[in-house]
């Protein structure tokens, strides 16, 4: 069924991890070769969202919108076990799986090779990435299984209402800092970029094609859309990796070392709530966005609060966007093995 599903995709995306490594190489390559182009693209920035990079995130995740219903929005709290799922795994048990996990490498096994003040640098920049939940790129990845547009913007949506509530006294209680200022032009400019203005334009576009042609306009629009959502995340990698040459060229070691507790996180984070929609018999079609909103994070907002607590120049900084450069690769393994799994999982839900 695999092999089968594998060879139904358009050949593009079949091979969409070939394409991602390439541009991960073009970005470092580029970014060593341009890097003034780089800075000035890194420098158009607004409350730490990076505009550019925000627009090719529009750009992938429109076409998702635009097959967003507000009935299906409505079925979801009726049908709430994906949404328990999402809410317990993102924040009862994520923040302090990333605390342990990073003291477990940081004051652990890697407590030889990082002193110890860059320790609880790293330790700090990662709960920050723990306490973030995604916002942004899970759209991108519920595309990419086939996730119901309509639950997925549902998670997304009672999820940044609780961590407008949460997110700040988890940190503080973590990282034991008492003086925690939620960068909330991030959180706000971040839901308007990522969630209200595509929801908006999505509305008003799929409103057109029904009443201009039915769902087959709206079917043949998201079809010549979907290759463009594709190129725009290809661009995203180029654009994170170039901004972070130097970094991943001069330091190596420091980023791999970073790298692991955030990989290890991240497949936990996925089996945990991968497994428990499993048991309870969830729709693969929810499930898997379930599962990918808690192991993808909101990079901008744990930059922008490790900037303003521990600077620009500091570990907490630097761990938060090994962060950003760890997710593209490891998403797409996780949308592959939710991909190659639909087949029993549809098996086993048919009758639920």
């Amino acid at each position: 069924m695999a092999t089968l599903s594998a060879a139904r995709l358009p050949p593009f995306e079949r091979f969409l991890s070939l394409w991602v490594l390439l541009a991960i190489a073009a970005g470092v390559g580029l970014g060593l070769l341009f890097p003034s182009v780089f800075a000035m693209l890194s420098a158009l920035e607004h409350a730490s969202v990076n505009l550019p990079v925000a627009l090719l995130i529009w750009a992938m995740i429109f076409p998702m919108m635009v097959g967003v219903e507000f009935a299906g929005i409505a079925r979801a709290f009726r049908q709430p076990r994906g949404l328990i799922i999402t809410l317990a795994v993102n924040w009862l048990v994520k923040p302090f799986t990333m605390l342990l996990l990073g003291i477990l490498f940081f004051r652990g096994l890697f407590a030889g090779l990082i002193p110890p003040a860059d320790a609880d640098q790293y330790l700090a920049g990662l709960i920050l990435l723990g306490a973030a939940p995604c916002t942004a790129m899970v759209f991108v990845w519920s595309q990419l299984v086939k996730g119901d547009p309509s639950y997925t913007l549902t998670q997304v949506g009672v999820n940044d209402l609780i961590m407008v509530v949460a997110f700040a006294p988890i940190v503080a209680l973590l990282l034991g800092v008492t003086d925690l200022v939620v960068p909330w032009e991030t959180l706000l400019l971040s839901t308007l970029l990522y969630v209200v203005l595509p929801l908006a334009a999505g509305i008003a576009v799929r409103r057109r094609l029904l009443a201009r042609g039915g769902d087959a306009a709206l079917a043949r629009f998201q079809a010549a859309v979907k290759p463009l959502s594709m190129v725009g995340l290809l661009l995203t990698v180029v654009l994170l990796f170039g901004f972070q040459a130097r970094t991943i060229v001069e330091s190596p070691l420091v980023v791999g070392l970073i790298a692991a507790p955030i990989l290890v996180q991240s497949y936990l984070i996925f089996a945990l709530a991968y497994l428990a929609a499993w048991a309870w018999r969830v729709p693969h079609a929810v499930a898997a966005p379930c599962a990918l909103i808690g192991t993808s994070n909101f990079f901008e907002l744990a930059v922008a609060v490790a900037i303003s607590l521990f600077g620009l120049g500091s570990g907490a900084a630097l761990a938060t966007v090994v962060g950003v450069l760890v997710e593209v690769p490891v998403m797409l393994s996780l949308v592959a093995f939710a991909n190659r799994t639909r087949g029993a999982w549809d098996a086993r839900t048919a009758g639920a």
